[in-house]
């Protein structure tokens, strides 16, 4: 995640994805909203919300180095995602799994995460960032780095049997049409009342007191004519 190798854009992978993953945030303004950060470990770092600042603050301070990046515990991660979403009573439940690895060896089978999801009704969205196929790109420190493809058939596999969508982002653009277009495919429909018809039930006596007063009024004008 900290390389820079995206061809439009010249900032780190985790940047453009905290960035992309704000703007989705912002957009998402009836929804609970949790983060889990995984890599060697995976850490719920912020418990399901509805405090957008809270989200916005922590997706910012998000670095890599708060916990160990020497791996990719990514089954894991959907476990302790789910485990925050099984006592929600949203309509919809989903996950947006953001990747950038392979799976570590020591992450546990797939199919066990995968049937916790399914047990909870839950949706997950896959992106992978890279590339399909090897990639080479030059360290000024390191030199030559060979960097894995991404594990497009098990990603694919994740949100097939949960019913989501994977998607491979290999630019700054892909990641912004990913995130726009989950949004799109999790809108739902709020019934709320515009305006709401009222009978004010003191007009009739207020009909009243104006015909009185009328009514004394036309009655003084004749009685000091009369006089």
């Amino acid at each position: 995640m900290q390389m820079q190798n995206f061809s439009d854009d010249n900032r780190s992978r985790i940047e453009i994805a905290k960035d992309e993953a704000i703007r989705f945030i912002n957009k998402r303004t009836n929804d609970a909203i949790g983060l889990v950060l995984f890599a060697n470990d995976s850490l719920s770092r912020c418990p399901v919300t509805y405090d957008k600042k809270i989200v916005r603050d922590i997706v910012k301070d998000t670095h890599l180095g708060i916990i160990n990046t020497d791996g990719t515990l990514l089954a894991t991660a959907i476990v302790t995602a789910a485990n925050r979403l099984k006592h929600s009573k949203a309509a919809s439940k989903i996950i947006v799994l953001l990747t950038d690895g392979q799976p570590s060896e020591k992450d546990i089978n797939p199919a066990v995460a995968l049937e916790i999801a399914q047990k909870y009704g839950i949706k997950i969205y896959t992106i992978g960032i890279g590339n399909d196929q090897d990639e080479a790109f030059f360290h000024p420190m390191y030199g030559r780095i060979i960097v894995p493809r991404i594990n497009t058939e098990l990603l694919s596999y994740i949100a097939q049997k949960t019913d989501g969508k994977f998607f491979l982002a290999r630019n700054a653009a892909d990641m912004r049409s990913i995130y726009d277009t989950i949004d799109s495919l999790e809108k739902k429909e709020y019934e709320t009342p515009i305006y709401q018809k009222v009978h004010d039930i003191f007009m009739p006596f207020a009909w009243g007191v104006l015909g009185l007063i009328a009514a004394e009024i036309i009655a003084s004008s004749l009685i000091w004519y009369g006089l």
